[in-house]
């Protein structure tokens, strides 16, 4: 495995290193491929391509093969964060793969600007590249905190504002293709409309600078009818929900496939979207300021940005409540209060108490089964994850959830095994609801009889 290259640190012309030692992306280089790695492969082809509009020629990995592991095993000490591990893996991997100009390529990188490991991603991936021989290549840091301001690359509010409507989109259409794939009567109808938005977004919104949102609102009402025309099946399965750290949660790579090996179970997958972990993040500022009495400008800003974002998920909660065949998500609103009574709005480290409404919510909308994703050795979610269970079980005695660790030592079979124990439980209740209901509705009609 090549893990060298001719031109190392010192010898690269372009280098701009500053008293920090890492190479800044500067307005020179804005010709230069941004690498950027795979979270949930819809929302993020449909936001690269909002960056290409922007000026940025961003390119979304989507190498998956054993490599990714590989290297991130090789560069990345492997008692760190499992998710950090991957995205450092798949970004080194792409690089050694001959596809790119070493000397014209960047990386891009999310960095929460919080208590949790994810924040310092950014400095473990620079010291990977530095180990590697490619501590010329400049890593970008994507974040709302403030961070790394010395980049060339800008969070302008017009891109800030298409990349929400990219979230908003993207989480539209994985949540009705969740609610279709199960049932779907022709085989592979659901994945076709569901690859058709994500492509004809990512050409509406890379197309110009001023998409406006009455347009995103057209689009929405057109992908809820989209779907609502695929044939289904209307039997009953058994629906399981997928909570935990952002990265395993969301990324095949991340969870080992985990929602096509839940739909390969015959169950149909409830997750909510990206939107609620955005939301998460802007009220922690304004929780901050109403607990612990700080920052208490940024809480007032942040308020009006939460409005902002609750406008969003509202507008697309009404547009498929106007459908009527598909559910809505739970506004953020009420996913706040229903952290009341299990956790405190302070506790925000990694996914904080947001994974724990998020597993209260699940089990409010009839999803009682509940895959809680987590890293291995991941404290914070161990915590508001794991740690959690017991008094949401206390509150819902009905709660049938499982934690699953994700590490690279961990295997694929006993991981699945785990799951099916529970889907296992999940049958008998879904068998022992059909059996309660058809003994009712035969206790109704003898009753109507014996009166007439």
């Amino acid at each position: 495995m090549q893990t060298q290259d001719n031109n190392n640190l010192n010898s690269c012309e372009n280098c701009n290193f500053t008293e920090k030692d890492h190479t800044v992306f500067t307005k020179d280089m804005l010709d230069y491929t941004i690498l950027v790695p795979t979270m949930l492969p819809m929302h993020f082809k449909i936001m690269t391509g909002i960056l290409r509009a922007f000026g940025y020629n961003a390119v979304l990995l989507e190498n998956y093969d054993s490599s990714v592991t590989e290297y991130g095993l090789k560069y990345v000490h492997n008692d760190t964060c499992y998710p950090a591990l991957l995205v450092i893996g798949q970004m080194i991997s792409a690089i050694e793969s001959g596809k790119y100009d070493k000397h014209k390529l960047a990386l891009m990188i999310t960095q929460t600007g919080g208590g949790c490991r994810a924040s310092n991603y950014i400095f473990l991936l620079r010291k990977a590249l530095k180990k590697a021989g490619y501590g010329y290549i400049p890593v970008i840091s994507l974040n709302i905190a403030g961070l790394e301001k010395e980049s060339a690359f800008k969070l302008t509010p017009k891109l800030t504002a298409r990349l929400l409507y990219a979230i908003v989109c993207g989480d539209l259409i994985m949540q009705l293709k969740n609610q279709c794939l199960p049932y779907e009567v022709i085989p592979g109808s659901t994945e076709k409309v569901a690859l058709k938005w994500v492509d004809r977004l990512t050409e509406e919104m890379s197309r110009d600078k001023r998409v406006k949102y009455k347009k995103i609102k057209k689009f929405q009402k057109e992908i809820i009818e989209d779907f609502a025309k695929i044939p289904v099946t209307g039997e009953k399965k058994v629906k399981v929900g997928i909570v935990g750290e952002i990265f395993v949660k969301f990324s095949p790579l991340g969870n080992n496939s985990l929602e096509d090996f839940l739909v390969s179970e015959g169950a149909e997958v409830v997750m909510p979207g990206l939107l609620d972990f955005c939301m998460f993040s802007v009220y922690n500022y304004i929780s901050d300021a109403q607990i612990l009495g700080i920052r208490k400008f940024k809480g007032m800003v942040f308020k009006r940005v939460l409005a902002f974002l609750e406008k969003l998920q509202r507008d697309v909660i009404v547009s498929i409540k106007e459908n009527g065949k598909f559910t809505p998500s739970t506004p953020f609103e009420e996913v706040i209060s229903l952290a009341n009574g299990l956790i405190s709005h302070g506790a925000k480290m990694g996914e904080g108490w947001l994974l724990t409404a998020e597993m209260a919510e699940l089990i409010e909308e009839g999803v009682a089964n509940v895959v809680c994703a987590q890293p291995f050795g991941c404290l914070p979610n161990h915590i508001v994850g794991k740690g959690m269970m017991k008094p949401i079980k206390q509150k819902y005695p009905n709660a049938n959830i499982v934690a699953v660790d994700y590490d690279a030592g961990a295997t694929k079979i006993n991981q699945e095994n785990r799951i099916k124990l529970m889907l296992s439980n999940a049958k008998n209740m879904l068998e022992n609801e059909a059996a309660s209901e058809i003994s009712e509705n035969t206790e109704q009609r003898e009753f109507q009889t014996a009166a007439l």
